[in-house]
């Protein structure tokens, strides 16, 4: 029995001083405006290289089978872009093999460059 005292004793000390701890560090950060979402991602422009496997100019759509991308943690896949500027369909065409740079608008990814 006497071997379970000490550490309970021990336990039942330091419980309401890690607590106290942990509420002094939440109040060091009364200071910052938690409501505002981080937009970092939104305003990263991403890299990758695919093939263009299918066009629709008229919803303003490029779907790429492209490679790793590894901003954005992404394997391999065939995906559906929106494109920026309608004038870079011009230099999409099935079949061919592109390098791109796209960015996150929302729950949309949009291509804003082909080479």
């Amino acid at each position: 029995m006497k071997k379970f005292a000490l550490p309970s004793l021990i336990l039942a000390l330091l419980v309401p001083t890690a607590a106290a701890i942990a509420q002094t560090k939440m109040d060091d950060m009364k200071g910052m405006d938690m409501s505002k979402k981080p937009t970092a991602s939104a305003s990263v422009v991403h890299k990758a290289t695919g093939t263009v496997k299918k066009l629709d100019a008229k919803a303003g759509v490029v779907t790429l089978a492209h490679a790793p991308v590894k901003s954005m943690n992404w394997p391999s896949m065939t995906m559906g872009f929106k494109v920026k500027d309608k004038r870079l369909m011009d230099k999409l065409t099935d079949g061919k093999k592109v390098e791109f740079e796209f960015m996150q608008e929302g729950k949309d990814y949009v291509v804003t460059g082909v080479k």
